[in-house]
């Protein structure tokens, strides 16, 4: 098999870590040292070497970075074994399981799979329906709950509030009655299904003989178990990832996983990717002076390939809009002295609260930006209304997706009769639809909600039979049912700018033309759905976005920028003041460091003596872990120095008891 790769082209430690292709293999790899690469050369090899590709699965935590694998590997030795291998997330991983097996768990293999929108509506239901339409928690925070409790967190809040519970228990309920699952059941289901039914458990090990996980960091006690019943002996299995990156700890990511790897499987052999391809010689040594403060950390020095480099600079500021103004200022000059895009220069806050002044600054500037974090494409009402028509033609009884969108255009089937029709499946034990079908019930409602509801169901009986029995192009059916139905139209009323109704339209277009061009391609509308499913956890596309980047640190890891704003450096900002009594602290450092080493040239540390909060201004603290910092390539200043305002006494008074306790 022909390759495009070369040992040559690797350090010592790379050429080991992609000469090692058997047994239980811990590639700890620092940030910034070749990690992609050496997976891919690693994963390329074992091709070369006659393992089959159908064998070899790779565990990646988003789809963008399943793809650049794939293509990556497709570059290196064939476009056809790269298809042929199993490269996904591990929701992605649990829904082929699943379509395959989850019968034997007494669900129907055409399963629905409800995401965020999706299951908020779910709980907002529930929790009228069990007397909580005032109940001071929001859906959002019990779904979190959940989340956590399906995830063995020690989060034990279902155990201590019997509404939470009430309602948990209700909703899984409801899921199950649904044919439905959420993204957490989807990890759940597949380890009691890997665990129960040996036959499955087996076969999964035949036929992913060699596997492959990524960002092992951030992996959860569920994933681990599930991991443990898809590798068997000779344990053919390689995990990649850092412990001093390990930054999700609160939503369930258990460090203990690459800390103790040696309890899971045994013997294995670690490898550490130390050499820095990103970082001057500045950033990475205050990187690692901060991060040998953690302990029980697997301990690593990552070197610099690039010698010297400007100083890390930290920069005391009076206040956070002097922060703002600051940063704002100094992007300006260096974009016009140096010829530097805006996408070279990101800002990295903790909190969400910390980017409004920024914001405000830069647009006052009229410097473009943009914002990591916006709504996602998925979450849009009206892409979710479409796909709910989507899932309805395929399954008519998925009860959420159909009340979502059961007066949606108008139709003359209001809330009250929704109700009714919800009421009345529960007492029978039916669905939603199965109810809309009843004349036992339509017989109960006005003649004109009867014949309305008539229609709605004709109209998603006959779209379901063009698909089902004609076999009709899913996206054809699903484009001319909107256009039957007047959606659109409807929607451009509600819609308030111009702006605003051409991305609606746009987006209707967009989707049902990947359904299109999915079902063009013989893929089923059950293939499709599960895409859309599993494509609407948020994955931000940076490079379709132009300007500075604000951007949160934990959504920053895995990026780099050329000069790095790392705002905040505040006690009770970072570290965030929860980090105390939740015993986080050792995973705030490891934010901080993340925030670091997306640094390629330049980093600017600062921090505030004061902060606007709710209005008031508050006092600041430097944070603390300034203090651990090695001062050799460290540069302290002020705002007042670098644009050389006359500081008052008291101000100088306060400037110069904070560099004290900083500097020891």
């Amino acid at each position: 098999m022909a390759s495009s790769f070369s040992f040559d082209s690797l350090n010592k430690a790379q050429r080991e870590a992609v000469g090692a292709v058997d047994g239980p293999v811990l590639i700890l790899a620092g940030a910034g040292t070749g990690k992609t690469r050496t997976v891919t050369c690693r994963i390329a090899n074992m091709l070369e070497r006659g393992v089959d590709a159908k064998n070899i699965l790779a565990v990646t935590f988003t789809n963008k970075a399943a793809a650049e694998m794939k293509e990556r590997i497709g570059g290196m030795v064939s476009k056809q074994a790269a298809e042929e291998m199993t490269v996904c997330t591990f929701h992605s991983l649990c829904v082929r399981i699943l379509r395959n097996g989850i019968d034997r768990l007494g669900y129907k293999k055409n399963f629905a799979i409800y995401t965020g929108s999706d299951q908020v509506s779910l709980i907002k239901q529930i929790m009228v329906r069990k007397g909580g339409a005032n109940s001071p928690y929001k859906p959002q925070e019990i779904l979190s709950v959940i989340s956590k409790s399906k995830n063995d967190s020690s989060d034990n809040r279902l155990e201590r509030d019997e509404f939470m519970n009430i309602v948990a228990t209700a909703y899984q309920n409801e899921l199950r009655a649904q044919n439905a699952v959420d993204f957490d059941d989807l990890l759940v289901l597949t380890e009691k299904l890997l665990t129960e039914h040996e036959d499955i458990r087996q076969y999964c090990r035949e036929l992913y003989q060699r596997v492959t996980v990524d960002e092992f960091q951030d992996t959860n006690a569920l994933q681990m178990r599930l991991l443990q019943q898809l590798v068997g002996p000779p344990y053919h299995v390689c995990v990649v990832g850092d412990d001093d990156q390990s930054i999700y700890g609160w939503r369930g990511a258990e460090v203990a996983n690459i800390l103790q790897f040696e309890n899971f499987f045994p013997n294995p052999k670690i490898i550490l990717l130390e050499e820095n391809y990103r970082s001057t010689n500045a950033v990475l040594h205050t990187a690692n002076s901060l991060i040998k403060h953690n302990v029980g950390r697997r301990a690593k020095v990552l070197v610099s390939t690039r010698a010297g480099g400007a100083p890390v600079r930290v920069v005391s500021m009076p206040g956070d809009e002097e922060e703002a103004e600051f940063i704002a200022e100094e992007i300006i000059e260096e974009k016009n002295l140096l010829k530097r895009p805006w996408e070279d220069f990101s800002i990295l806050f903790r909190t969400n609260t910390q980017c409004r002044k920024l914001e405000e600054s830069l647009r006052a500037r009229k410097i473009p930006y943009r914002m990591i974090g916006a709504q996602s494409f998925f979450d849009r009402r009206e892409i979710r209304d479409v796909i709910a028509y989507a899932q309805l033609m395929l399954a008519p009884d998925a009860d959420v997706a159909l009340l979502r969108v059961l007066n949606a255009p108008q139709r003359g089937i209001g809330q009250k009769t929704a109700v009714l029709a919800t009421d009345y499946s529960r007492e029978k034990n039916k669905s939603v639809w199965e109810a809309l079908c009843d004349p036992e019930f339509t017989s109960t409602i006005g003649a004109k909600t009867r014949a309305a509801i008539e229609e709605f169901v004709a109209m998603i009986s006959n779209a379901k039979a063009r698909v089902d029995v004609a076999k009709e192009n899913a996206g054809t059916v699903l484009r001319e049912m909107i256009a039957q139905m007047d959606y659109v139209a409807w929607l451009m009323r509600g819609s308030q700018t111009e702006k605003e109704r051409d991305m609606r339209r746009e987006g209707i277009a967009s989707i049902i033309q990947q359904l299109e061009d999915y079902s063009a391609r013989g893929k089923s509308l059950q293939k499709f759905l599960d895409a859309v499913s599993l494509s609407s956890e948020r994955e931000e596309d940076l490079e379709s976005k132009q300007g500075v980047t604000l951007i949160t640190l934990h959504a920053s890891k895995g990026l780099e920028f050329p000069h790095v704003y790392l705002v905040g450096l505040e006690e009770g900002t970072l570290p965030h003041k929860r980090s105390i009594s939740e015993g986080t602290r050792d995973e705030e450092r490891r934010l901080l460091y993340v925030g670091i080493t997306r640094a390629r040239e330049k980093l600017t540390l600062t921090y505030c003596a004061s902060r606007k909060k709710y209005g008031e201004t508050v006092l600041s603290q430097p944070s603390t872990f300034l203090d651990e910092l090695d001062p050799e390539f460290i540069e302290v200043t002020s705002y007042d120095e670098i644009f050389g305002r006359e500081a008052s006494e008291d101000e100088l008074s306060s400037f110069f008891d904070s560099m004290k306790d900083l500097l020891g």
